[in-house]
């Protein structure tokens, strides 16, 4: 009987490829099933592909996603593969924003991920082409395409294009600060209604560099998507030319065996960390490059983002550091063409592979395009990255700012804390007038563990420019959005909940910031660790599942097992 089964049936039990539900007499129910979905007796002989597409009515960056799936399909019979579509879940962090949603957000990404393996590795599918949009989708299917290590290629949803309120370029985070711009009398309810109606004009992911562009703009920087694959919007007949080109270049790399791992390693991410530095990319870029790290078992501690950014200059400055968006930056060139500035001064490893090349061939092929969106590194913004990483006293592992979008001249910072223990009390802090300037508000109980779920939290930010503040410090251990700007300072570590020093910090304790050292400090008077408070949303066995085996902040908030 042994012959009628594959050879080395131990040694494949455990290979990941369509032999195992198609190949040999052993798998005639199964190919019996496969003629059932339309099959013919030749696609047993092509390459099955599975098409992640998370289609979703409910997240405007998905919305468009199945037709864009269509597209990719196309490219994979055309080029002699059998694609094979299938779904998984995501949030939109904007809807979840401000509210009890947001626990859910960050656990969503380890949800995606393992819904992934479990649909891949149980039907033995050859390659994947992942098709994420929004913010947890990007890093989610980074995740799991290390774990998977089989041929992989990315085509996201692409970025909606900018709206307009009188005569000016607009996007969500000016919706929400001009929440408190009405609540102080900037702004009428009438003009908001107006605002609210123009600044998501269309579908995609939203239009700044906030977290979903600066995940897709890295992915292309990986060399794991076509050239434009970060950048062109949503609603361009471009970005479905690219998604069946890139459905063809899916069944080359089965061909040519070219898996995740031959593409990224650990000199492509030290490219990807440059990248995102230079343009200025979300701070939540920092938690998931750390967790793609972890999964391809990459040692890249915090202080590596520190290291790059320290030697490369930011180049860009797109909403809400400046006033570009996505669409300016994809017309400026977009990706291919800020690396072409950095590789120009030696900031990049150029021999490295991209889905079709190598990253130095992608770049020669690129023409120099004159414009202001995209400064030379002679003209740069500044000298140093958009990303640095602070450390004291108040933060020993670690804190992370979005130095591009502090206002120009505010490197140091001194001022009482004001202590919160959770969002919404902050924030109605802030709408009450309960904050001055010079105030350090302070956020904690908002970590991985604490939160949980290590909540964004645009809203108080939002909030704060929308009054005005000019030197005022939002300090917390949980998230902030993209679309943050000024003196923000996320994923605080050790965090609360697990007895850091933020836990100890009281009402008036001085708190210091000095962005040149990268020093984050505070005069503590008391030494007492706070307690941490009781959320309904512990309830919820999602999360508790999630709190038990969950990292910090400075690790990449990733699930460890040990």
């Amino acid at each position: 009987m042994k012959q009628l089964f594959c050879d080395d049936v131990d040694q494949r039990r455990d290979s990941l490829n369509s032999d195992a539900v198609k190949t040999g007499i052993e798998k005639a129910p199964h190919r019996s099933l496969l003629y059932s979905l339309g099959l013919g007796t030749l696609d047993m002989k092509k390459p099955f592909i599975g098409v992640v597409c998370p289609y979703s009515e409910l997240v405007p960056g998905h919305k468009h996603l199945r037709e864009l799936s269509d597209a990719v399909k196309q490219g994979i019979w055309s080029s002699g593969g059998v694609p094979f579509e299938f779904g998984t879940i995501a949030v939109c962090d904007g809807l979840a924003m401000n509210h009890a949603g947001m626990h859910f957000a960050l656990p969503s990404r380890e949800i995606i991920a393992d819904s992934i393996e479990i649909v891949t590795r149980a039907h033995g599918l050859d390659a994947l082409v992942f098709m994420p949009s929004c913010d947890k989708t990007v890093p989610a299917m980074l995740m799991v395409a290390a774990r998977l290590n089989i041929p992989s290629i990315f085509v996201s949803g692409g970025p909606m294009l900018a709206g307009e309120f009188q005569g000016t370029a607009c996007d969500l985070t000016t919706v929400f600060e001009a929440v408190s711009k009405v609540s102080s009398g900037q702004m009428t309810h009438d003009e908001l209604h107006v605002l609210e109606r123009k600044a998501c004009p269309t579908v995609g992911s939203c239009s700044g560099m906030f977290t979903a562009n600066s995940m897709n703009c890295l992915v292309e920087a990986m060399g794991l998507a076509l050239k434009g694959g970060g950048t062109i919007p949503a609603v361009y007949s471009e970005r479905r030319a690219l998604a069946r080109e890139s459905g063809v270049c899916i069944v080359d790399l089965v061909r040519e065996n070219k898996r995740f791992k031959d593409i990224v390693t650990p000199e492509v991410l030290l490219n990807a960390v440059a990248v995102d530095v230079a343009m200025g990319g979300s701070t939540n870029t920092v938690l998931h490059l750390l967790a793609l790290a972890y999964e391809l078992g990459i040692k890249m501690p915090l202080e590596t983002f520190e290291e790059v950014s320290l030697k490369t200059p930011n180049l860009c400055r797109l909403s809400p550091a400046g006033p570009h968006h996505i669409e300016d930056f994809n017309r400026a060139g977009g990706i291919t063409q800020l690396m072409q500035s950095l590789n120009g001064h030696g900031l990049l490893e150029v021999s490295v592979n991209t889905v079709e090349g190598t990253l130095l061939e992608r770049l020669e092929s690129q023409p120099s395009v004159e414009q202001s969106v995209i400064r030379t590194v002679e003209t740069a913004y500044s000298k140093t990255g958009g990303i640095r990483v602070l450390k004291g006293n108040l933060a020993p592992k670690g804190a992370v700012i979005k130095l591009s979008a502090v206002q120009e001249g505010l490197d140091f910072f001194s001022g009482p804390a004001k202590v919160f223990n959770s969002e919404e009390q902050a924030f109605e802090a802030i709408m009450d007038g309960q904050i001055i300037e010079g105030d350090a508000i302070v956020i904690r109980f908002e970590g991985p563990k604490g939160g949980p779920g290590m909540r964004e939290m645009l809203s108080p930010t939002a909030a704060i420019k929308g009054l005005g503040f000019k030197n005022v410090a939002l300090i917390t251990d949980g998230r902030f959005s993209g679309g943050t700007n000024g003196l923000s300072i996320g994923h605080v570590s050790p965090e609360a909940f697990e007895g850091g020093p933020i836990a100890a910090l009281s009402n008036g304790d001085v708190v210091r910031i000095d962005l040149r050292s990268g020093l984050i400090q505070a005069d503590f008077t008391h030494t007492q660790i706070a307690e941490a408070p009781i959320r309904q949303v512990h309830k919820s066995r999602a999360l508790s599942a999630y709190v038990k085996n969950i990292s910090s902040a400075d690790e990449g908030a990733v699930r460890k097992e040990d």
